[in-house]
């Protein structure tokens, strides 16, 4: 008996020495490979006969329980057992299968085996002893397999890898050995003949494979992952019907791409963003994935910008210019402002009966609007009553958001706008999720290497040096929930016959025109100048409070500990005095913004806002009211506007200053109604009030004006 340690002294080199022309090997391992007969060619070709026995099944049938279901077949490349993977190279034979010779070696391994091997394979599972025997002369056990790496000539992972072998003097042993191996090479009880289907293999190995074949072989070995975690539960049903419907055949091919990887995305992680450039067809895309919903018997609402809420309302109704009639679309549509109404109607909709709790699916057009998630303000916003009335209560609803632009100006909106998929509890998503940290910590991280990179040098601030910084969480977190893509995407990866060539883009043409063509109105410049110049005095009373009474408002009403006041409402640091500088601002921006939206609403926001400093100063010089009811008359300033920031909390009701605390003759209220009265007088009342023309829209020339003439 003699050990071979395969470290000096090698299994290969004494079978080498061992193996005489006419030999006949028997062999039983676990795994057999090309590289192996590669090392020992000029010996193999010598013998008589070699018969190998797969200690493991391989290279056999699968039972029944274990074949796929017949709709299955065609998606699903079976894993290969490690026998069979091993044939032409182990992983421990890298080196020799990165020299790209397997093709020339199973090409003359075929060709031997065809003439002197019978390959049987263990099909009962039961454990059997490895060992290999040459005549009845040697005998060497345990083997791992017959590799190159078993066979000393390269590193394998263990430990130790000694051979004991028995000689010729101890020929009653390697007899047993040699009965054992006959009697289980006979028993078609135990083995199966694999012979044909490793030759097979080895064809296949040197076989000139098609295009097409390699193609689907790379995608499997890239995606098998992604295909083995995949369920038939988050895929579309098909049995419902909803790739008949009208609107699913209207769909562009990467449409219906997008509508199927949103169901699967709604079914997974309960909410979505479609945020593909603008034009690409959101609505529709979202229109098939409601009508999926709906053919689940599923409730859906609607919430649109209320311009936009037309673009939902022309398909779920019986309208000459529906063209998706036949589908019968049967979801709500509601404004994003109606969820803080409580009364009145909306769309045809009762909004004090509605019962937001029962909506299965919510679809967000312009979702960026529901960007800021403010819980630090005592009145409720429109985003905390949609998590609070809509998300989380009533029925599990999933979330599906649209827009072009997810990320305004902070990665925070994007995580705002996600928050509503997972009710505001992250650890929701975070745990469908290969992330290594919770999704604030990936947002805040993302942020942090976005902030370092906008602070680069021109030349530096590249794609590639951002892409680089972000981790690897924030890509898994985006890749999960996001279906972002750009006309050059749809060019470069769809089959774009059907659609045809984009329309190119035009440079941007600046075009500043007048308000009007008309003399005396002020210009755009001027009238910035003037609502500038307002003081806004009725939401900023702690300015006018006498320095002797300030204190008592700011216990009242500011920061004292943890956020809250003495009246037990949430605030932010700031003192209350600060935030009053910040609604003044916020208004006259407001201002603005009703301007850009067309000359009518100004007229009504700045008739308004007149009336109610006229109220104001009534009241002050009467001391009749508190400031607290000076605020009121402006606490709903056109709050159906989308465009419109209002302030999260007013001042009328909340904070109450009496009059005797205020310095009331230094007030700036009759101010503002000098500033406000000549304005709308120089520009409104020379402009036609019912013009349907928005200011911010380009008048091409000055004959096509809104001006009264």
């Amino acid at each position: 008996m003699r050990i071979i340690d395969n470290v000096n002294d090698l299994l290969g080199d004494d079978l080498k020495r061992e193996v005489k022309a006419g030999s006949k090997l028997r062999i039983a391992a676990s795994t057999f490979s090309i590289f192996a007969f590669e090392a020992l060619r000029k010996e193999l070709e010598r013998v008589e006969e070699l018969e190998f026995i797969f200690t493991a099944p391989s290279f056999v049938p699968s039972s029944a329980t274990d074949r796929l279901a017949k709709e299955w077949r065609e998606f699903f490349i079976p894993p290969a057992r490690i026998g069979e993977s091993s044939l032409y190279g182990s992983e421990f034979e890298i080196r020799l299968r990165n020299k790209l010779t397997q093709r020339a070696i199973a090409r003359e391994c075929a060709d031997w085996v065809r003439r002197k091997v019978k390959f049987r394979s263990n099909k009962t599972g039961a454990p059997m002893q490895q060992f290999a025997i040459v005549d009845d002369r040697a005998m060497y056990q345990p083997l791992q397999g017959f590799t190159s790496a078993d066979l000393g000539y390269e590193r394998g992972n263990a430990v130790s890898n000694m051979v004991t072998k028995l000689e010729v003097g101890e020929a009653p042993m390697t007899g047993q050995y040699v009965a054992l191996f006959d009697q289980i090479w006979d028993n078609p009880d135990q083995l199966d003949d694999v012979t044909q289907a490793v030759y097979d293999h080895l064809a296949s190995v040197y076989a000139e494979n098609s295009p097409q074949r390699i193609y689907f072989l790379i995608l499997y070995n890239l995606f098998a992952e992604f295909l083995e975690d995949i369920s038939e539960d988050v895929l579309p049903n098909d049995l419902t019907g909803y790739q008949d419907t009208g609107i699913w055949k209207a769909l562009y091919n990467f449409q219906r791409d997008a509508a199927t990887g949103i169901i699967n995305k709604l079914e997974t992680y309960n909410g979505a963003i479609l945020a593909d450039s603008v034009g690409l067809g959101k609505t529709f895309t979202a229109l098939a994935v409601i009508k999926y919903y709906e053919l689940r018997n599923k409730s859906v609402l609607v919430l649109a910008p209320k311009k936009l809420a037309e673009n939902w309302t022309n398909y779920n109704a019986n309208l000459t210019t529906n063209i998706f009639a036949a589908d019968r679309f049967n979801y709500d549509v509601l404004a994003h402002t109606d969820l803080l109404r409580t009364r009145g109607t909306s769309m045809g909709i009762p909004l004090d009966r509605v019962n937001w709790g029962n909506y299965d699916l919510v679809v967000i057009d312009e979702s960026h609007n529901f960007r800021n998630a403010d819980f630090t303000t005592e009145k409720e916003t429109r985003y905390q009553r949609l998590m609070r009335q809509v998300i989380r209560a009533g029925v599990k609803t999933k979330v599906l958001m649209l827009s072009a632009t997810p990320v305004n100006n902070h990665f925070t909106d994007l995580r705002n706008q996600l928050a509503l998929a997972y009710e505001g509890d992250s650890a929701q998503l975070a745990g469908k999720l290969n992330i290594s940290t919770s999704v604030e910590e990936v947002f805040r991280q993302a942020q942090r290497v976005f902030n370092e990179w906008s602070k680069l040098p021109a030349e530096e601030r590249t794609p590639e040096a951002i892409l680089s910084g972000l981790d690897f969480d924030f890509f898994e977190l985006l890749d999960a929930v996001t279906i972002a893509r750009s006309r050059k995407h749809i060019q470069a990866f769809y089959d774009t016959t059907d659609i045809g060539a984009f329309p190119q883009r035009l440079p941007p043409e600046s075009v500043r025109s007048p308000l009007t063509d008309l003399g005396g109105v002020p210009s755009f410049s001027d009238m910035f100048a003037s609502l500038s110049s307002l003081t806004l005095a009725v939401y900023a009373p702690l300015n006018y409070v006498f320095a002797s009474r300030r204190e008592k408002y700011e216990v009242l009403y500011g920061n004292l500990e943890r956020g809250r006041n003495a009246m037990g409402g949430v605030v932010s640091n700031l003192g209350q005095a600060s935030r009053e500088k910040g609604i003044q601002k916020l208004m006259t921006v407001n201002l603005l913004k009703r301007l850009e939206s067309s000359v009518e609403a100004f007229r009504l926001t700045l008739t308004k806002l007149e009336n109610s400093v006229e109220s104001a100063i009534g009241s002050i010089e009467k001391h009749a009211a508190t400031v607290a009811d000076l605020g009121s008359a402006l606490g709903d300033l056109d709050a159906d506007d989308d465009d419109l920031e209002l302030p999260s909390f007013s001042v009328g009701g909340k904070v109450k200053i009496d009059l005797a605390d205020m310095d009331v003759e230094s007030c700036d209220l009759p101010r503002s109604s000098r500033t406000v009265g000549p304005l709308k007088m120089r520009v409104l009342l020379k402009v036609r009030p019912t013009c349907p023309c928005r200011v911010g829209d380009s008048l091409k020339n000055s004959k096509t004006s809104c001006a009264v003439r």
